[in-house]
This record gives C-alpha cells, sequence and structure tokens, in this order.
C-alpha cells in the first residue's frame, strides 16, 4: 500500500522528462496514485504522451486552459472515467519571451494580460471545475511558485509579478476551500533546467548564483521537488493549507 493508493489526479503541465510536474507525477504514481494528464497542443502531445502512456495514463487530453470549453470537456471526461479527483497539479506559467528580458517598466499591456491569464488565472479556472470531484474528499491542490515572487530576479520582470499573484490566490482559494475539506499550497522550487527556464536571459548564471549561496551549496532536483508534492498530496500534510513551501537548498533563507 502506498501513500496515494486508490486516490485519483490530474497533472498539468508537463512538457517533457525533465518538467517539474513530470517529476511530481513520477512521485505520486509511484506512491499508487492513478493519473491524468493534459497538453496544451500537439507539438508537447508528441512528448508527454508517451510518458504518460508509460505509467498507464486512462486519460491524456488536449486543453488549452484559456478556453472554458476545453477544461468542461476535460473535467467532464474525468467525471467519467475517474469518477472522483483527489489530487490537483498545476503547473503553468507563461510570458512572452520579449516581456523576459530589459526593464519590467516597459512590460506591454497585452503581455502583462498573457501572464497573468495563463500563470494566475488558469489555477483559479482549473479549481473551479475541480471542486465538484473533489469536495469532501481531504483532496490537495498544489501550484509551483518561484522566489521571484517575493524579491526581485533579473529578467524575471513580469513572471515574478504573476507568481506573487498566484501565491496571494492560494491563500484565498485556501480559505475559501478549506470548509470543503480541500488543501491548497504552493512549491517554490529553485532554479532548475527545465524547457521553461530556457527561456529566461541568464538562467545560467541564476542556476549558479543558487548553488553559490545555497546553505547546501547545490542546486535543487526536479526528484526533490517531487518529494514535496508527494507530501503535500498525502495525508503527512492533512494540516497544511495556503502554504508557500520553499524548496530551493535554503536559499531563500540567505541575506548579504
Amino acid at each position: 500500500m502506498g501513500l496515494l493508493s486508490g486516490k485519483k489526479g490530474i497533472i498539468f503541465g508537463v512538457a517533457n522528462e525533465r518538467s517539474i510536474a513530470w517529476a511530481i507525477a513520477e512521485a505520486l504514481h509511484k506512491e499508487g496514485a492513478e493519473l491524468a494528464f493534459t497538453y496544451p497542443n500537439e507539438v508537447l502531445e508528441r512528448r508527454v504522451r508517451p510518458l504518460a502512456e508509460g505509467i498507464g495514463s486512462k486519460i491524456i487530453e488536449q486543453c488549452d486552459v484559456t478556453k472554458e470549453e476545453e477544461l468542461e470537456a476535460l473535467f467532464n471526461k474525468i467525471k467519467d472515467t475517474f469518477g472522483v479527483l483527489d489530487i490537483l497539479v498545476h503547473s503553468i506559467a507563461f510570458a512572452k519571451k520579449e516581456e523576459l528580458q530589459g526593464e519590467y517598466v516597459n512590460t506591454s499591456r497585452e503581455g502583462f494580460r498573457i501572464a497573468m491569464d495563463v500563470s494566475v488565472y488558469s489555477l483559479v479556472a482549473v479549481t473551479k471545475h475541480a471542486l465538484s470531484l473533489m469536495a469532501g474528499r481531504d483532496g490537495s491542490i498544489i501550484t509551483l511558485s518561484y522566489y521571484g515572487a517575493e524579491k526581485v530576479v533579473s529578467n524575471y520582470n513580469v513572471m515574478g509579478v504573476a507568481k506573487a499573484a498566484l501565491e496571494a490566490s492560494v491563500r484565498y482559494l485556501a480559505a475559501d476551500l478549506g470548509p470543503k475539506g480541500i488543501r491548497v499550497n504552493a512549491i517554490s522550487a529553485g532554479p532548475i533546467k527545465t524547457l521553461a527556464a530556457s527561456g529566461i536571459s541568464g538562467f545560467r548564471d541564476m542556476l549558479h548564483h543558487a548553488a553559490e549561496k545555497s546553505p547546501l551549496k547545490r542546486n535543487v532536483s526536479a526528484a526533490e521537488v517531487g518529494k514535496t508534492a508527494l507530501y503535500l498530496c498525502s495525508d503527512l500534510a492533512s494540516g497544511v493549507t495556503g502554504e508557500v513551501i520553499y524548496v530551493d537548498c535554503g536559499y531563500n533563507i540567505m541575506g548579504m
């Protein structure tokens, strides 16, 4: 019997085998969770589907989280296949590449709107659709944040502002859903080499700096984030909600 035996979950945001979302999926699957997966377009389907099929997933669906009709179709499929939902992992963020360089003051109105819609409102949107399947099941919702939500990180710009809004959303959703038995938390992971991170200018310097300054003198791994997600999804974290948990080798505690 694993920690999550009999549990049903959905993972949003797997891009490839190096994704944090995939590391989370592996950790949850290893402990018995049955998982559904989404992909935003046909290009990413070619990467996501083999991974999901490799762990026996019965639901692998295209879903653009900015389109209500696709969200509705997805959750209808989950209802028909699983009947219930215990776990939701939201690992979705996007900003135009040109917004992740230069000065934040030059952020465009449209760039700001897109970053907020995809990176922040999508958590609210998927949660709203999941509610009827999760209520009363001691459900767990997890999203992914980063230290740029709290402190200024060069070239993170509008994404830092979006992550700050995401962390605030975690607290408001936790307050809303607590009476329904649903916990909502965020993991703030240190820099990890992923497809999404490759779009951030100077990312190699970020990795080097974090490893040099963190108490553990190294970078965190996706697998370590996966283990923290496992904790948050399991009964071991039954009293934890509305939190932002740092998994960054201690980097966030350091001052000058």
